[in-house]
């Protein structure tokens, strides 16, 4: 855990404890739950620079954490990780909330939690992720994504034009080698880029791998690589490399195996 994280968590912790005594100690699951969402529903950019000390946070699962109706079947990056971190500080406040003896353990060492408290939580609202502004690309010529991006190009035409290739195929190829997946290297990317965060899903990534349940970070790799596929394909269209159908567009594989789907 990065110390800013570290920070944040403890600053919830004084928060549970402070309203905790404030509030004559009522209440102490809907409190707890309550100052998580609070403080720990972060905004785009402070989620991005949190993300940029700590990548690891990109390895967390929507799993059944994620509580905003709106979010629950396909949910945003940013979405899943604060969901991932509020679950895990609601833990701790609620271990703090057994030695202070205001929540009770049974024998198995169960949490005691009132049933009029779990009934009425409110409901929770996420942060839109999506709601930031993009990049200023005419100031950001030399940004990582751009440079991996022009890389990737580069690359795709020297071998278009070394060989007769299936154009298709080889963008295929070229962009799944360019983009990266290690949390650390998806961080920065992020930071530069805090849009990246109301990624989604989006039936991008193979389900079967996953059980439907892909990492944080698999997700946005999911989306870079098709950002980058269609970017190929666009020169390969100005190339010549690839068939236009009588409308002019192109003429793509339509088979199953061939779809850009992470794997």
């Amino acid at each position: 855990m990065s110390r800013r994280l570290a920070d944040l968590m403890d600053r919830v912790r004084q928060r549970y404890v402070r309203t905790m005594q404030e509030s004559g100690q009522r209440e102490p699951y809907i409190t707890a739950h309550r100052v998580c969402q609070q403080m720990l529903n972060l905004s785009p950019l402070a989620l991005a620079e949190l993300i940029a000390e700590d990548p690891k946070l990109l390895s967390a699962r929507a799993g059944e954490l994620v509580e905003d109706p709106a979010e629950i079947e396909n949910p945003s990056i940013g979405v899943i990780v604060t969901s991932n971190i509020c679950a895990a500080a609601l833990e701790g406040l609620l271990a703090v909330a057994v030695n202070r003896e205001w929540l009770q353990i049974d024998s198995d060492d169960r949490i005691l939690v009132d049933a009029w408290e779990l009934d009425n939580i409110p409901e929770v609202k996420s942060v839109d992720y999506s709601d930031v502004a993009p990049p200023d690309l005419s100031q950001r010529q030399n940004s990582q994504l751009s440079v991996l991006f022009n890389a990737a190009e580069k690359a795709y035409l020297k071998q278009l034009g070394e060989a007769p290739h299936d154009a298709y195929q080889l963008a295929l190829q070229v962009s799944s080698d360019y983009v990266v997946f290690a949390p650390d290297d998806l961080a920065p990317l992020i930071q530069e880029n805090p849009l990246l965060l109301g990624l989604r899903a989006d039936e991008l990534v193979d389900e079967d791998m996953f059980e439907g349940d892909p990492p944080a970070g698999l997700i946005i790799s999911a989306h870079l690589t098709e950002m980058l596929l269609q970017q190929l394909l666009e020169l390969a269209q100005e190339q010549g490399a690839l068939p236009l159908d009588s409308a002019g567009q192109l003429i793509l594989p339509e088979s199953d195996e061939d779809a850009p789907t992470l794997h």
